[in-house]
């Protein structure tokens, strides 16, 4: 029997026992190298990546190229092995959501640990404090007389990632940061751009939960912002911190719920925050209130470059603690423009759409599953619901388009609740025979919405300014109703049992297409599933 995966390193291990990592001995440069070598492993839907030696590394850093990217049409597969789920959660997406949300309705409070028992502490520098006094930092375990000053960012082989990128980035992060309603601070995920030894700048949008508390309260305060930007941390860490948890609850406590087990947390050394205990990588610091530095240009998820160079507030360096030999995750984004296939496409999948399920489900929606569709994760998602009266669907999306967690999303598509949103060719086929273009694709208002200033398809101009910090950028929302109406279809071509049967025997064979269908799914297919529920079950198909 086996418990759920708490580190990164256990994460890992489960990993190589699935066959899906592999070990690079020979020695790569974190300049393009490495990311290139992760890139092309993502586009051939290949094994993950350990970069055992990185060429230059003073700290004997390790780097792991996106690790949570799972395999094309099972992105939840590995976080389902991780959470030690049900064989069959790892293969069908409707029922890893049930036994994901079933894990975070049961949250459990963290634990915090002894410094000297965690593995993010075996190794602890410090900085002396720069341009402030030791009240500034926020914590009594500073200590400025003794601080030493080997706290030093270029000694980790952060990545170059691509060609046209500003900089060098820490791309798979959790940022630890406080919280007013909560003891255990807000987690969230935000890249960071390495200026030097002792800075970097930190992509903070505003419209976001934890860039908003920055900007409109510790700025205005003229007060710095403390911080722990994590690397490493364990699954359920890295999940949570992906999810849109709501204000007045924890993400350490979803975490728990995740593993089934305590989050352990442990104090930083100069600031007053707990941050996971086994992360491989653990920055203390501050974000500077009225400091900027520059971030970008950066190849993005949308698979183009986003520039040019923006102001983004500046992270100060107080403190690095780290395991021995630590890994450090990354993500290549922008990989595979047109399926999901890097760590954050995977993340959107396995994490935020389950936690954006159970999140509507509490707002008194009927949702039967709601997720982005794998294709665009950031831009369009799917939810399978029903129409229980005349306008539902309006009132859906005046909920989620107001929702400060659906910032990213331009466009959501309605299908009925016994379709699979992960089944994209389900979802094309509710878009061709239910969809009426005349009266079923909706511009959400009249206003312009706000949106980050990623999307490529407005110019700049259309865009707007966007200004330090800020993002002025508007967009339209849009949503389809893509449900039916009335019976579905009963009258098929051909036996359905033997239709079925036929595929299999393909499938079997390895025939290209078919038991990829088969295998990302891990269940009939759609229009065949549907001939065949609508002709053993006619009744489950009535007017909804």
């Amino acid at each position: 029997m086996t418990t759920p995966a708490t580190t990164f390193r256990e994460f890992l291990t489960v990993l190589e026992d699935a066959g899906a990592l592999t070990e690079i001995e020979t020695p790569v440069s974190w300049d393009l190298e490495a990311s290139a070598i992760t890139m092309a492993a993502n586009a051939a839907d290949e094994r993950i990546p350990v970069f055992e030696f990185v060429e230059g590394n003073g700290r004997a850093a390790r780097l792991v190229g996106d690790p949570y990217r799972g395999p094309r049409g099972r992105e939840f597969d590995h976080l389902a092995r991780a959470f030690d789920l049900p064989k069959p959660a790892r293969q069908s997406g409707p029922a890893y959501y049930d036994q994901l949300i079933d894990r975070l309705e049961e949250q459990r409070e963290p634990t915090v640990v002894e410094p000297e028992t965690a593995p993010c502490k075996e190794v602890v520098r410090t900085r002396a404090a720069e341009n402030t006094d030791a009240s500034a930092i926020g914590s009594a375990n500073t200590n400025t007389d003794t601080a030493n000053p080997d706290a030093n960012l270029l000694e980790f082989p952060w990545p170059y990632i691509h060609q046209q990128d500003g900089g060098r980035y820490a791309t798979l992060t959790t940022l630890v940061a406080p919280d007013p309603d909560g003891e255990w601070g807000r987690w969230s995920r935000h890249r960071a751009m390495i200026h030097g030894e002792s800075r970097a700048s930190v992509l903070f949008l505003a419209g976001e939960q934890l860039p908003n508390r920055y900007y409109y309260e510790y700025e205005r305060r003229g007060e710095a912002m403390p911080v722990a930007l994590t690397l490493g941390a364990g699954p359920a860490v890295t999940a949570a911190s992906e999810m849109w948890i709501p204000v007045g609850r924890s993400e350490a406590t979803f975490a728990g719920g995740l593993q089934e087990s305590p989050a352990e947390l442990v104090p930083c050394e100069t600031n007053d925050l707990r941050v996971p205990a086994s992360a491989e990588l653990v920055i203390e610091g501050r974000i500077l209130p009225e400091e900027r530095l520059d971030e970008g240009p950066f190849g993005d998820y949308f698979g183009y470059v986003n520039g040019p160079r923006r102001s983004m507030p500046v992270l100060a360096v107080d403190a690095i603690t780290h395991r021995d030999r630590p890994y450090l995750p990354f993500c290549v984004e922008g990989s595979g423009v047109g399926y999901a296939s890097n760590s954050t496409s995977s993340m959107q999948v396995a994490a935020a759409g389950p936690d954006a399920t159970l999140g509507l489900r509490a707002a008194g929606y009927d949702v039967a599953m709601a997720a982005p569709w794998p294709y665009t994760e950031r831009t369009v998602w799917v939810i399978a619901t029903d129409r229980p009266y005349p306008g539902a669907l309006h009132e859906l999306a005046n909920f989620i388009f107001t929702t400060w967690g659906m910032l990213h999303i331009d466009c959501f598509v309605f299908v009925d609740r016994e379709v699979n949103p992960l089944d994209s060719r389900a979802v094309l086929e509710a878009l061709a025979l239910h969809a009426d273009p005349a009266t079923d694709f909706h511009q959400f208002g009249v206003e312009r919405m706000p949106k980050v200033p990623l999307n490529i398809y407005q110019t700049p101009d259309e865009k707007g300014s966007a200004a330090v910090g800020t993002s002025k950028s508007k967009t339209a929302k849009a949503y389809i109703d893509a449900l039916s109406e009335g019976d579905r279809p009963t009258q098929t071509i051909g036996d359905p049992k033997e239709r079925r049967r036929a595929r299999d025997l393909l499938a079997e064979a390895g025939v290209a297409g078919v038991a990829a269908e088969v295998d990302a799914m891990g269940e009939p297919h759609s229009a065949l599933d549907q001939e065949m529920d609508a002709t053993q079950h006619p009744q489950h198909h009535q007017n909804r």
